[in-house]
């Protein structure tokens, strides 16, 4: 897509304040494992909210803030819709409910920790919220590889090659493929 062509818009309208309050608790108390997929859905697979690639974007930047990505992002999001009350509100539906779960699951596990088949259990959970991040990661680069082959995916499994098989440490590769790929992007143009 060049920079003249529209932007593809998302099919629905704009979400109310409480549209997003209740999609953001959604996501929360689904998101066992991480919620990104789970935003997903809702937003671009459900609610049509955004389109595949509005999402990345707006994740992308997201990601290239600090802090946590995915409240990074509620923020973003509630900002685009709904102004600084979208924002407010997208993040307590965001946090509200994991910050109430996670206090009390810290007091159990402080009683009940040590139990064998706790660990077990984590360990299982461990695979399916890895499984979910395999799944989520595959549907956000699948817009990259299947329009044509430009910069972008190049860049996306230089990435990949050099944090999971270099083991680079993740900031230094960012540091040095942000600004190649921005390059690139805005030479494309």
């Amino acid at each position: 897509m060049s920079h003249l062509d529209p932007p593809l818009l998302a099919q629905t309208e704009r979400p109310s304040l409480g549209e997003l309050f209740k999609a953001f608790l959604i996501v929360s108390i689904s998101g066992f494992g991480g919620a990104l997929p789970w935003a997903r859905r809702m937003i671009v697979d459900q609610r049509r909210w955004m389109t595949a690639e509005e999402f990345n974007e707006a994740f992308a930047l997201a990601q290239f803030l600090p802090g946590p990505n995915l409240v990074n992002f509620s923020v973003v999001f509630g900002l685009r819709f709904g102004g600084p009350a979208g924002a407010a509100i997208a993040l307590i539906g965001l946090m509200g409910p994991p910050l109430i779960i996670v206090m009390i699951l810290a007091v159990l596990y402080a009683q009940f920790g040590e139990i064998e088949i706790l660990g077990r259990i984590l360990k299982g959970i461990t695979a399916a919220a890895a499984g979910l991040l395999i799944a989520v990661t595959v549907k956000m680069a699948a817009p990259l590889f299947l329009k044509r082959w430009n910069s972008a995916p190049v860049i996306a499994l230089l990435a990949f090659f050099c944090v999971a098989i270099m083991a680079f440490p993740l900031p230094w590769v960012f540091v040095v493929l942000a600004p190649v790929s921005v390059g690139l992007a805005w030479f494309k143009r």
